[in-house]
């Protein structure tokens, strides 16, 4: 599991950081590749990835501001040119108007996509998908207009047959240590009943990683946020400017922070940097937060990060 950062930069390109977009690649967990808002020019910010588009299967809007939405029409009709019919389908999950920006831009473009398209307008906040592998949750955060956090939640891990202990039992090998690590309770040929569960170790955690739009400080944060191993959250503004972050309905790396610190947070990526920030400032901006929190990061464009299973503690092990 992977972070890459296609776009850290807020409102509008600079020339140094291109507008939201994050890729979270899921390719050794279920080969797929999942979007987090696409700012303009995303597609061209991943011809400098190894990214395929053809991996992508899902797109998650924050918000339907330009800087979040406006690459997608685009990246949408290229995608139709990396695999033709092979093509799978897409989810874009979205606030209410997502279908229709994407819908009239494709049609009044006559953009005739070769793939199967599908859109889920948020409407309850709580669980908005599962499959084998993640849980996907969506709360509302508090800006201009209708915004969404995401939590990502990776199903636990069974844990691995313990065959040394098996051997130890002077249990035969074969077909049966599969049954075993499904649980199973089985019968040997010398009489004695086995346990599988007896056999299998403890599970290994499934990380959470937590991405945000843009928004203020509110109670929602904390539910989206919690023990998360990763959280992004934007950083418009620098310490000092608390003020001007709620007038606008933003947040400081300093608020970041705070609330990393607050609900357990491993790693904390302040992204969504104002172009008022840049050389020295942008040092400024990170150093700040490490005040408050030591492991945090101002990400810049192209930045990926590789998201480390969960420590457990001794009385786990």
């Amino acid at each position: 599991m992977e972070l890459e950062f296609l776009g850290t930069g807020a409102g509008s390109p600079s020339k140094s950081r291109n507008v939201s977009a994050v890729a979270l690649k899921l390719l050794d967990e279920i080969k797929k590749i999942w979007l987090f808002d696409v700012g303009e020019g995303t597609q061209h910010q991943i011809l400098n990835t190894t990214i395929r588009p053809r991996k992508i299967d899902k797109i998650f809007i924050t918000h339907m501001h330009g800087d979040h939405i406006f690459g997608l029409p685009g990246f949408l009709s290229s995608r139709s040119f990396q695999g033709g019919e092979k093509m799978g389908p897409l989810t874009i999950y979205g606030p209410k108007g997502i279908s229709d920006f994407v819908n009239i831009s494709l049609k009044v473009s006559q953009t005739k996509l070769s793939y199967e398209l599908n859109f889920v307008e948020l409407e309850e906040e709580g669980l908005l998908l599962e499959n084998d592998r993640f849980k996907v949750y969506a709360y509302k955060l508090d800006h201009r207009i209708e915004c969404w956090g995401y939590r990502i939640e990776e199903k636990d891990y069974p844990g691995e047959l313990q065959v040394e202990k098996l051997r130890e039992a002077k249990v035969p090998s074969g077909p049966i240590y599969g049954r075993l690590k499904a649980g199973e309770v089985v019968t040997l040929e010398d009489g004695r009943t086995i346990d599988g569960k007896d056999f299998i170790g403890k599970a290994k955690k499934g990380r959470i990683v937590t991405i945000l739009g843009d928004t203020r400080q509110t109670p929602n944060l904390k539910l989206l946020a919690k023990d998360a191993e990763v959280l992004v959250h934007e950083s418009t503004f620098g310490k000092g400017e608390g003020k001007l972050a709620r007038n606008y309905h933003h947040s400081t790396c300093v608020q970041a922070a705070t609330l990393a610190k607050e609900v357990g947070v491993k790693q904390l990526l302040l992204t969504h940097i104002s172009a008022r920030y840049v050389g020295k400032m942008v040092k400024v901006l990170e150093k700040e937060a490490k005040k408050v929190f030591p492991n945090t990061k101002v990400v810049k464009d192209f930045d990926t990060f590789n998201i480390p299973f969960p420590e457990r503690k001794d009385d786990e092990q």
